[in-house]
């Protein structure tokens, strides 16, 4: 009897995978149902870059122009045929509930050859989206379309059933790593959100003072072909919307724009610096956190303000801390909303009330908030660093330069 861990045993795996059309693993199984004006639908989407389904709210038959919906089960593979190109690709769960989409999912259900959860590991890869992408025909971006029989026919390498099952237990231990510190910082980002709540009533009642009274407030760099003319133009980093989140900053993208010299150097940031957002969903005006110093000759796009403490007897960080707690609701009450974009302007921020309190005091709350963003933000770089891993490890175990016993 060979040993299932030999290197014997592995090259043998290795030589029965099989390199075919999609047809040989899954066929098409889409089930439509009549829309009947009476009923609500549960209806689902599908996410890009393999990310899942997206749930959506009940939908009536008497509110909806479709005639028929595709029934989405369980342990069955689907796809957008629309936003393919996208990625929106996944393998549902078995415990999905009854729910529907349009005739644009089309679904699929796997042969005995092929494991599920091989195939839900395979639809998060990078290979998956490319052949998706190749398969999208049709003019302009938004009107591509894959069509199930373009899909079934996409080639690719597929291991065993037993290589499947053993690179699905392979992936599922790291997973299991990734939700575990997802969990524990989401647990975290609680504790602050409690944190903050109790500092808000512990300085109820206190005098406060408008932001203005206390610091130098500046929007940043607009746009302007103009200066594109300037001879003395320089390219320096500077921070969007998106990189300035509530309580942390996500550097992982910086952009870097033209701009003169003498604007460069008006809007560089510098270390204590707290940044706020000026525009986006009206939950999210005037989230940031404190700059510090990250990256060198940095500077700010215009929807972001730069907010200067000019007062030592004002901690940025608590400054910081108060704009995301009780600044959150206090933004969206002041703020403006227009075409479905919510903003505040320069005059508002100016007079946001922040509590006159001892510096000690501040520092404390700062102090105790920073220390669990910080052990939540170890978290998230752990887990951010295990994703690159298994997506390492994904695309290794699929071109078969990484190998596993079975």
């Amino acid at each position: 009897m060979s040993d299932p861990t030999s290197n014997e045993s592995v090259a043998q795996v290795q030589e029965d995978w099989v390199r075919g059309p999609l047809a040989r693993f899954l066929t098409s199984n889409v089930e439509t149902v009549d829309v009947d004006p009476e009923q609500k639908y549960p209806t689902v989407g599908v996410l890009n870059r393999g990310r899942g389904l997206l749930y959506r709210e009940p939908v009536a038959g008497s509110s909806t122009s479709y005639k028929k919906l595709n029934r989405i089960g369980p342990g069955v593979l689907v796809y957008s045929r629309l936003k393919a190109f996208e990625g929106a690709i996944t393998v549902t769960h078995d415990d999905l509930p009854e729910s529907f989409a349009s005739q644009e999912f089309p679904t699929f259900s796997f042969a005995p050859t092929a494991d599920p959860e091989f195939f839900r590991i395979l639809t998060t890869t990078q290979r998956m989206w490319d052949a998706l992408q190749a398969a999208s025909k049709g003019m302009g971006g938004r009107r591509e379309r894959v069509k199930p029989v373009d899909f079934l026919n996409i080639s690719m390498a597929i291991p065993p059933l037993p290589a499947q099952k053993r690179i699905v237990e392979v992936i599922g231990s790291v997973d299991e790593q990734i939700t575990a510190l997802d969990a524990e910082a989401d647990a975290l980002d609680d504790l602050w959100w409690a944190l903050g709540r109790e500092m808000v009533v512990a300085v109820k009642g206190e005098r406060t003072v408008p932001l203005a009274s206390f610091c130098d407030i500046s929007g940043g760099l607009t746009k302007n072909k103009k200066d594109l003319e300037q001879p003395d133009l320089v390219e320096v980093p500077y921070l969007r919307v998106a990189n300035v989140h509530r309580h942390h900053l996500n550097l992982s993208e910086v952009a870097t724009i033209q701009t003169t010299q003498a604007k460069a150097g008006k809007l560089r940031l510098r270390r204590g610096d707290v940044l706020m957002n000026e525009g986006g969903d009206r939950d999210k005006l005037g989230r940031g956190h404190v700059w510090e110093g990250q990256i060198s000759d940095c500077i700010h796009q215009n929807h972001v303000f730069r907010v200067r403490v000019t007062d030592q007897s004002f901690d940025p960080y608590f400054v910081s801390a108060w704009g995301n707690t009780f600044g959150r609701n206090w933004f969206e009450t002041f703020g403006t909303q227009t075409t479905g974009i919510a903003s505040i302007n320069r005059a508002t921020l100016s007079r946001f009330p922040v509590p006159d309190v001892p510096l000690s005091v501040q520092q404390d709350w700062a102090g105790r908030l920073g220390a669990v963003v910080k052990t939540m933000d170890s978290l998230r770089d752990q887990a951010e660093s295990l994703r690159a891993t298994r997506a390492s490890l994904v695309s290794g175990l699929l071109d078969q330069s990484i190998t596993i016993d079975v």
